[in-house]
């Protein structure tokens, strides 16, 4: 049934998306069919190439932010000392605009693949960290009880009190953040590199290549597709008691 959904959301897209095609008629808005004809043009140009970058980047900054902000979180969580240290580095850091952050992320880790998966894994980190030291120190104490009496150690109170309490917390964080990394990461890929698909894009835009800057666009919302739908399969796997 989920899978019919998803099918008629993409048919009354594409059919919205041609109608309005023909409606206004403009050299900037092709339509749909045109877009998905150009596939081998776009496979010419290299573009499995640059889909191949930007996931690396995507998968490489959300995996790098959940490695920091799952430690960052868990710590703060169970050390209210930690907590009281890091909490106000996390409330003044985590306002910042990062792509205001890009021109210095570019200048100390140069314009390679590095400064990408920095500028994505700043955009998740500071969410991650918030949410899981709040779904950690939301776990009420009598939870703990039963392991303490068997004097259980304090990797055996993380691995089955811990973690399953806040890894709903941290795929709810990962869809919701995401999205805005992929496009954090498509402005990113638009300076100083030469592969990716927010250079793909940019660079069809400039050359008035409408047909395929919509081909990137389509591959990038791909990709974010992808990542939004291993997060809720990972979830449905791993967080078998809240089916």
């Amino acid at each position: 049934m989920k899978k019919l959904n998803y099918i008629i959301c993409f048919t009354a897209f594409n059919l919205f998306w041609f109608l309005l095609s023909k409606l206004l008629d403009m050299r900037a808005l092709p339509s749909p069919i045109s877009v998905y004809l150009s596939y081998s043009k776009a496979i010419a140009a290299d573009i499995h190439l640059h889909a191949a970058a930007s996931a690396f980047r995507a998968a490489a900054g959300i995996f790098t932010a959940l490695l920091i902000g799952a430690a960052a979180g868990l710590l703060m969580g169970y050390n209210k000392t930690i907590n009281r240290t890091l909490s106000p580095i996390v409330y003044l850091s985590y306002p910042v605009p990062k792509l205001a952050l890009l021109p210095v992320v570019m200048l100390f880790f140069g314009i390679g693949d590095l400064s990408k998966i920095i500028m994505i894994s700043l955009i998740i980190v500071f969410q991650l960290i918030v949410s899981i030291r709040d779904a950690a120190l939301a776990i009420p104490e009598e939870s703990y009880d039963l392991l303490v009496s068997l004097k259980a150690s304090p990797i055996a109170k993380v691995r089955h009190i811990t973690v399953p309490a806040v890894l709903p917390a941290v795929f709810s964080t990962l869809r919701v953040s995401a999205g805005t990394a992929i496009s954090v990461l498509m402005v990113a890929e638009t300076f100083g590199t030469d592969r990716g698909l927010g250079f793909y894009i940019i660079d069809s835009w400039m050359r008035a290549d409408y047909i395929q800057m919509y081909f990137g666009i389509l591959l990038l919302s791909l990709i974010g597709f992808i990542i939004f739908i291993t997060l809720d399969y990972t979830e449905y796997k791993i967080c078998r008691w809240k089916r």
